[in-house]
Formats: C-alpha cells, sequence, structure tokens
C-alpha cells in the first residue's frame, strides 16, 4: 500500500517549491496563485536505512523501499467551499488522499506576497480549517436529507442518520470530524461520507534558512496550530538537497547543525499519524520494504505482496531485523533458533524479515 499525502494550503505558502523537492520533479513555482491548476503526483522513496543494512547481507539484484505519493494541490483560498478559487476542484483532490499536509508560512519575506498581506501561520491555518468545515457541513446536509427520507421506508438506516447528525452538529459547533468521539462502529459508517475533516493532519512550518537553523539549536520553539506543533522543514533548502547526492546532503546538514531533512521527518511523522510500519523481505532477487498498519495479521500483510499469498497462506518464516543483520542473515537466524514459524494470528512487526509459506 502506498501512503498517499495531500499537499495543500493557502497560495504562496512554498507548497509548490517544496513538492519540487520532495519528488525531486518540476513543477511551476511561480509567485502567485494558482500556479498548481493541476494536482502533480510524485511518488517518493521513504528514507529507512534499514534497506541498506538488509541489502549487504542479501545482495539483491535491486533494492526496492517502501513509497509515499505526494499529491501537490491548488492553493485554497475564503470561499473556496462555495466555489472561489478552484473551490470544488480543491476540495475534491483532497478526498482522493489518505492524510492532509497543510503547509503553514512561517518566514518573512517581502518579495513573496501574501495571500492576505500579511504572515499570520494562525490566521492561515484556520482560514483552511474552516473551509473544509464549510464543505463538510455542505455534505453533510445533502447526506442527512438523503437518509431522512430512507429511514421512513427503512428503519435499519437509523444508525446511519444518527451518526451523520452527530457529525453535523460537531461540524457546526467549528471543529473537524476527525475529533468526534465515535464508537468503532460509528467510525465505519462515517467513513463513508468521505469527509474532508475526519482526514488526520499534519502541520509542514515552511522556514527560512535562519529560522531552522534557530529551531534545530533549541533557540527558536515553533506556536502550536490546532493543539501540533508543526514540523519545521525549509522548502529552499530541501529544493537545494534535492540536487545533492546522499554524501553532499548529509555534509549540507551538519554545516547548518540539522540532524534530518524535513521529508525524513515529514514521512516518519506521517507513518505515525496513521499507525503505518514496514516489513522486509529479502533474498537474492530483491530487498524490500512493505507498508501496513500497525496491527495488521501475517495472512494480511501477505496480501499485500499478493492476494493469493494471503488466500493460500500457511505460515511466515519470521526473524527480526536486528537478528538478521547481526546472524548474517536468514541461515545464520536458523542456525541459532531466532528464525521463528508463525501462523494466522500473528501480529507482524516493525522490521520483521518474513518469508511466506503458501500454497494456491
Amino acid at each position: 500500500m502506498a501512503l498517499s499525502i495531500g499537499i495543500v494550503g493557502l497560495p504562496n505558502v512554498g507548497k509548490s517549491t517544496l513538492f519540487t523537492a520532495l519528488a525531486k520533479a518540476q513543477v511551476e513555482a511561480a509567485n502567485y496563485p494558482f500556479a498548481t491548476i493541476e494536482p502533480n503526483v510524485g511518488i517518493v522513496s521513504v528514507p529507512d536505512d534499514r534497506l541498506q543494512a538488509l541489502a549487504e547481507i542479501a545482495r539483491p539484484k535491486k533494492v526496492i523501499p517502501a513509497a509515499v505519493e505526494f499529491n501537490d494541490i491548488a492553493g485554497l483560498v475564503k470561499g473556496a467551499s462555495e466555489g472561489a478559487g478552484l473551490g470544488n476542484q480543491f476540495l475534491a483532490h483532497i478526498r482522493e488522499t489518505d492524510a492532509i499536509a497543510e503547509v503553514v508560512r512561517f518566514f518573512p519575506d517581502e518579495n513573496v506576497i501574501h495571500v492576505d498581506g500579511r504572515v499570520d501561520p494562525q490566521s492561515d491555518a484556520e482560514t483552511i480549517k474552516l473551509e473544509l468545515i464549510l464543505a463538510d457541513i455542505a455534505t453533510m446536509e445533502r447526506v442527512i436529507a438523503r437518509l431522512e427520507k430512507e429511514v421512513k421506508r427503512d428503519g435499519k438506516v437509523r444508525p446511519v442518520l444518527d451518526v451523520a447528525q452527530k457529525l453535523l452538529a460537531h461540524l457546526h459547533a467549528g471543529h473537524r470530524a476527525y475529533g468526534l468521539d465515535l464508537s468503532d462502529d460509528e467510525r465505519l459508517l462515517a467513513k463513508e461520507f468521505h469527509l474532508l475533516t475526519m482526514k488526520p493532519m499534519l502541520y509542514v512550518a515552511n522556514v527560512d534558512e535562519d529560522q531552522l537553523v534557530a529551531i534545530h539549536s533549541g533557540d527558536l520553539k515553533l506556536s502550536q496550530i490546532s493543539g501540533q506543533t508543526p514540523i519545521p522543514l525549509c522548502a529552499k533548502i530541501e529544493s537545494e538537497l534535492a540536487e545533492l547526492d546522499d554524501s553532499e546532503a548529509a555534509e549540507f546538514l551538519t554545516e547548518l547543525g540539522v540532524e534530518q531533512s524535513g521529508l525524513v521527518i515529514l514521512i516518519r511523522e506521517a507513518y505515525k499519524l496513521l499507525g503505518l510500519q514496514s516489513y522486509f523481505t529479502a533474498g537474492p532477487e530483491e530487498v524490500r520494504a512493505w507498508t501496513v498498519p500497525v496491527g495488521t495479521k501475517a495472512p494480511q500483510a501477505a496480501g499485500v505482496i499478493h492476494t493469493d499469498f494471503e488466500r493460500g497462506f500457511i505460515k511466515a518464516e519470521i526473524v527480526s531485523h536486528a537478528d538478521y543483520v547481526q546472524l548474517g542473515g536468514e541461515k545464520g537466524a536458523r542456525d541459532v533458533g531466532r528464525l521463528r514459524l508463525e501462523g494466522k494470528d500473528y501480529l507482524v512487526q516493525d522490521g520483521d524479515v518474513i518469508h511466506f509459506r503458501f500454497n494456491v
């Protein structure tokens, strides 16, 4: 499964510059609203040092990391929920993503126009929050009107209507649907409404170089947005890093006093937010990372590779990443009894190196 993240924000906050850096793709990053008209899509490899450690032992023909799909979505303006700017196009593109990364401008620059004429991260975030809530209110009003007719014919629809009404009240109170206290069953019903504010959200603070250095040295602390500390990231620096090889990029970051690029932090936090983890397969053909939700059982993890693996699942041969590396691979782990067989109820752990046995 490839994680899909929509990059959103007001015009001129640095979204397209960031996307260009993340995807190493050249998109038009212009100093005016709506430089990005259609969502640009970039597939980005998930940085994971564990893959290289496996590859040094397995010596495969190729190494395939997990991937994140970034969607650069056109800048939002006030009134988008009513069709202003690119309005409905913008909102439709967000619905197709797993999570939202909202880029909020923290950097001062008189040469880059701000749509509201001032740099105010809290106000920017509130603008987007309000537009998404208003769009969801319109959605729920249509849904409820339909459900009220259906419930007269079929009483089984009542629980769906109850959840819809609960959501609408929560939205009218100015809250995102994501924060509503719902039971597991109710959340399952709510998922069918495809609400924008039900998606997990990360805030990305686009800062300048001086601010980034000050943040990493501890001299500057970013203010929270909606209870979250935003991920500090300098889109301009990420663009420069994208043009360097790994050793040059590492040297550049060291000179700045920064341990990791913003990309690494963003992807790690997105995985954490969505409850995702990676397991590995390793052999002479390839070493590969696979993404599954935390709590996934072995057969379902096998199904990520191929549905036949899940359908015909017999057992999973598993060794931890640490044991695989320390013991020199699968044979070494087997020789000392650290490779184990697990059945259908085994919960896959982050970093497991797995060989699936199946029969179809």
